[in-house]
């Protein structure tokens, strides 16, 4: 494209799902549900491993942290989707996508990070038992989640500092509900090579890297498993990874749907409809997944709600008092 074409960019247009008016008011009460309902299961997911001190141990340290990121997950990008139904507006500027598409690269790298920390951390509890205390410690912990931290953040300044260098057209219209990495790379009319190769190689290095990991760990469960005698303690064994396999399985299998339905269709509107498996459905069945059998959770969450409604009493008992 001529040089006298290429400006800075101002702002994009989200085209989001449909255009239809009459979708809209369907659409925004569906995805503030589902905004909603993530929010509120995460959150009380991490209160209770907070109030709950037989919680405190590094598989719900862990979950607590999956449970912070896929908050901060969604409200990346659902608030914005809401906001631009609300005031009929598809318009966000330059600044605020470069924002949206930093965060949410951040957050999907932590996710990545988490499961796979989360694997590990099962490997040791049902391989090495009798060790699990001394080699998960509190601070080998904290440093995999800062090291989590670390890693991501760094990837998402490159990938964001990388876009920042290329030039765009003056109106752009984003086939998306939010400014996603691989959108705003093939919207730039500049040599997008060197961007590709680094997203094709982070791609296969954390993600790929990541689920070989997940895969070779629970390959040493299952060794570990067989070798149990009583068939109670196989289930025991079994039953304590069933959540972490649950969402792994569904992690990457709605996120490798995306890339499978954006390669083998041309329609933008397949890619969108896929994307929301991963960026909200799967943050918002999380909670249930880890809760649903999980007495150890239902306890904490049952003692959470106990001390409200202890609090609500003696200020209800206060006020009467008063």
């Amino acid at each position: 494209m001529a040089q006298g074409n290429q400006t800075k960019v101002s702002e994009f247009l989200l085209l989001g799902f449909s255009e239809d008016p009459e979708l809209q008011p369907l659409i925004f009460g569906l995805f503030l549900s589902m905004y909603l309902i993530t929010v509120f299961g995460n959150l009380l997911i991490i209160l209770a491993t907070i109030s709950d001190s037989r919680l405190h141990t590094p598989m719900y340290f862990f979950l607590s942290n999956l449970s912070f990121v896929d908050i901060g997950f969604t409200s990346t990008t659902i608030p914005k989707m809401l906001w631009n139904i609300h005031t009929q507006s598809q318009v966000i500027t330059y600044e605020a996508c470069i924002f949206q598409m930093h965060f949410f690269t951040l957050f999907i790298g932590l996710d990545i990070f988490l499961l796979t920390v989360m694997a590990y951390d099962r490997f040791v509890a049902i391989c090495h038992p009798l060790h699990y205390p001394v080699i998960m410690s509190p601070q080998l912990c904290a440093l995999l989640v800062l090291l989590s931290w670390i890693i991501s953040l760094l990837h998402s300044l490159l990938e964001s500092l990388m876009v920042l260098q290329l030039s765009f057209c003056t109106v752009l219209e984003i086939p998306h509900f939010f400014c996603e990495l691989n959108q705003m790379i093939q919207l730039a009319n500049s040599d997008t090579f060197l961007n590709h190769m680094v997203m094709y190689f982070v791609a296969v290095f954390l993600a790929g890297g990541s689920l070989f990991s997940i895969i070779y760990s629970y390959s040493k469960i299952v060794f570990c498993i067989r070798e149990i005698s009583s068939s109670q303690g196989k289930y025991k064994a079994f039953s304590t990874c069933v959540s972490h396999i649950s969402v792994v399985s569904l992690f990457y299998c709605t996120g490798l749907g995306v890339y499978l339905s954006s390669a083998a269709s041309h329609s933008s509107q397949s890619s969108v409809t896929a994307s929301v498996m991963y960026t909200v459905v799967t943050p918002m069945l999380n909670p249930f997944i880890y809760s649903l059998r999980n007495k150890d959770l239902k306890r904490g969450l049952k003692m959470l709600f106990g001390k409200e409604n202890i609090k609500v009493s003696i200020v209800l008992g206060l006020e009467k008092c008063l």
